[in-house]
């Protein structure tokens, strides 16, 4: 069998290579040049542990090759970005572009496959782009949604061995995408109709982000209670039946901080406690960056010159170099736009370079500091020794105190 991933990012070139890995003969299509050099040279263009070594593998022994346009293949999937505009509604103009770049490639038996977090009705609306395009196709190609459930950092183990939700256009669909999607993954397939998948997908990451508005907005109630909302929610979690997630500085990502404007976009109505927590995550980076900028009015006032800040980590989350819709991406670019001529050293060990922040390492921006940020909880940030005579703001519980 020969598969066709449109779309070699975080998801994309992963599944590509596992897929690759077990035998499967892959072409990994991207728009972007530079990845698809680097990807058939075996290099990886992202950060995720393990995968170098088996992106090597399955390039040297010719299982997998990178392209900017697709080829004939037997199994098609989109693994595109599904952003927003800037009104929240969903953009699934990535997904349409993929599809329609694969349409005249199509042949009858074969498989299509969308994994791009999608509103609810999209695969309908590829469906119905293919038969118009190729009214020779209907009833002879299947079609399904199946979307990710991976943690980054992770990838290698939870693409193999996490549960799936594959809804078909049909049984039919969903019987072909299983047989593929068995090939490689040991967790359960779970089979649907297409739009319960599409919701599922947007359930699971909206879900995720309550959970975490509440312990944001918990930490709001502490800080001005001056109550330690680590202890607390330590405590509170001694109860059996309580589970109160870690609070941040916000929610990033391109999913959580996303795709739940993909269901209120839809349903506005009926959406009530998903909008406000969209509305929670994201005040909660607004306050944060208004937190640091009193704070460094403050020492400026007290010293009479102005501080050296560090501002500690980019990623939307610990350990990765991913910083789409990152909360300390904008709280340090708030920062450093209210405070003209500050010393603001900014700090991401998992970027080698950024083209907006000029990056400094952890350690030495750690010891020329006065006030210490920490906005991403990353593993190397937790070897720093706590040192009171610093200005020390913890918005990610790095030391719980």
């Amino acid at each position: 069998m020969k598969a066709c991933f449109m779309g070699l990012g975080y998801i994309g070139l992963p599944t590509a290579i596992i897929a690759a890995k077990h035998g499967i003969q892959i072409i990994g299509v991207d728009i972007n040049p530079n990845v698809v050099e680097m990807t058939n040279q075996g290099k990886l263009h992202i950060v995720e542990p393990g995968m170098q070594e088996l992106l090597q593998e399955v390039v040297s022994d010719g299982r997998l090759k990178a392209s900017t346009v697709p080829e004939v293949s037997d199994a098609y999937f989109m693994v595109v970005p599904t952003p927003f505009k800037g009104n929240h509604e969903p953009d699934i103009s990535y997904v349409e572009s993929a599809t329609r770049a694969i349409i005249p490639f199509l042949k009858e038996g074969d498989l299509y496959v969308i994994e791009s977090t999608s509103p609810v009705g999209t695969t309908d609306k590829m469906t119905n782009l293919i038969f118009n395009l190729r009214p020779d196709l209907r009833d002879k190609i299947f079609i399904a949604y199946c979307p990710e459930r991976v943690l980054p950092g992770n990838v290698i183990y939870e693409l193999v061995h996490n549960d799936r939700v594959i809804g078909g256009m049909n049984e039919v669909s969903t019987e072909k995408a299983v047989e593929f999607y068995s090939q490689f993954v040991q967790g359960t397939l779970h089979r649907t109709n297409c739009k319960t998948a599409e919701m599922c997908k947007l359930t699971e990451n909206s879900s995720r982000d309550v959970q975490i508005a509440f312990a944001n907005e918990l930490s709001l109630i502490c800080d001005k209670a001056g109550i330690n909302v680590w202890e607390l929610i330590n405590l509170a979690n001694k109860h059996p039946r309580v589970n109160i997630l870690q609070p941040g500085c916000g929610v990033g990502g391109h999913c959580i901080a996303v795709d739940p404007y993909f269901i209120t976009a839809d349903f506005p109505i009926e959406s009530q406690i998903i909008a406000k927590a969209r509305e929670i995550n994201n005040y909660k980076a607004f306050w944060c960056a208004e937190k640091v900028e009193n704070i460094m009015l403050k020492f400026e006032l007290e010293h009479h010159r102005k501080p050296t800040i560090a501002m500690m980590g980019l990623a939307f989350k610990p350990d990765i170099d991913d910083l789409r819709e990152a909360p300390a991406k904008y709280i340090t670019t708030k920062v450093m736009q209210s405070c003209n001529n500050a010393d603001i050293l900014v700090v991401e060990p998992n970027v080698k370079e950024h083209k907006v922040f000029k990056l400094t390492d952890y350690k030495e921006a750690y010891e020329k500091a006065d006030i210490i940020v920490f906005l991403v909880a990353h593993s190397v940030f937790k070897s720093l020794p706590y040192d009171d005579k610093k200005i020390i703001l913890d918005f990610c519980g790095i030391y719980k105190k």
